[in-house]
């Protein structure tokens, strides 16, 4: 069936543009076409296709689809019996093409975006349903382009607040998508020690000693830590391996830290590992950050920190005297 004529009044994209807007690459989207006929379906008069209102609607269906955990051919076949009749004929302008999804799907985050139309600027939302889709095509090249994009423009603490940690979070509450998430947290590693650079004008003359619990293996939040920091031009001294009980201490002991962070997410969270790094010349703040800490179990001089966003804002009050 031939492309259908292109309307002067319908709003249509090349494939790059709809590859950027979705998070995957062009190759993908070409692959799509090929194989289960998710392509444009306009024509400029030209040879050059373009996707239209309907085009792009159906796409994002798909996403939904492969979001919820279906396979790619599933989720073709989805988007294909799902996409009202009625859309090719009466398209909706760009900026309702992602206004939510129906009843019943389920995507990460808000549904609505604020981007006023195709090009407009993208925020966490959107952000977070394109590196999904990204991850799930294991489109490396996409996933870290979108990382690199949101961290460049919402900042590191937005970008993992409202982007990474909900998609990071969906992925692995999918016990068949362990090389999804090896991949996805592999880029996200990447992507915040390219958010740390080396500090010329740091605040701090000592810098802030950041380390998981020994036997730790959810150490991402250390990473974002040391990039949100960075930000705020505090230099710091991550380890981003967790560190024996022993070797954490010669490591506090000679580097004389002005602060210790130790993260703990789910691993061996011993209150006595701050007396053990304690002993000796140590005389800079402890601090335990993570949900395996617990209050009441923690030494007197040790002060507890909630998320990777509060422990950032009390280091850096703390160290330097800013604002909470």
């Amino acid at each position: 069936m031939p492309p259908a004529p292109l309307t002067p009044s319908e709003p249509t994209l090349p494939v790059a543009a709809v590859a950027r807007r979705l998070g995957v690459a062009p190759s993908t989207l070409r692959t799509w076409d090929r194989r289960y006929g998710l392509g444009p379906s306009r024509h400029t008069g030209g040879r050059h296709r373009r996707y239209g209102s309907s085009d792009v609607v159906r796409l994002e269906l798909m996403q939904r689809a492969l979001l919820r955990g279906a396979s790619t051919a599933e989720a073709a076949r989805y988007a294909l019996a799902n996409l009202p009749k009625a859309i090719s004929e009466t398209a909706p302008p760009a900026a309702e093409l992602f206004a939510g999804p129906p009843d019943g799907e389920v995507v990460l985050g808000a549904d609505r975006d604020q981007a006023p139309d195709f090009e407009g600027a993208l925020g966490p939302p959107r952000f977070a349903r394109q590196l999904s889709t990204a991850a799930l095509a294991m489109d490396v090249r996409a996933v870290q382009h979108l990382l690199a994009e949101a961290i460049g423009s919402l900042g590191v603490l937005e970008a993992w607040e409202g982007v990474v940690r909900p998609v990071v979070t969906a992925l692995g509450a999918a016990d068949e998508r362990a090389e999804v998430r090896y991949l996805l947290t592999e880029c996200v590693f990447g992507a915040m020690v390219r958010a740390t650079p080396v500090l010329s004008d740091a605040r701090n003359q000592r810098p802030v000693l950041l380390c998981s619990v020994p036997e730790e293996r959810d150490t991402l939040a250390v990473y974002v830590l040391a990039a949100a920091l960075a930000e705020r031009h505090i230099v710091t001294q991550l380890f981003g391996v967790p560190l024996p009980a022993d070797v954490l201490a010669v490591a506090v002991r000679r580097s004389a830290p002005s602060a210790v962070v130790l993260w703990a997410q789910r691993g061996n969270a011993n209150p006595r590992l701050f007396t053990r790094i304690s002993r000796g010349r140590q005389r800079g703040r402890l601090f335990a950050c993570g949900p395996a800490w617990h209050a009441e179990q923690l030494p007197p001089k040790v002060e507890l920190l909630g998320d990777v966003r509060a422990a950032a804002d009390r280091v850096e009050y703390v160290l330097l005297g800013g604002t909470e």
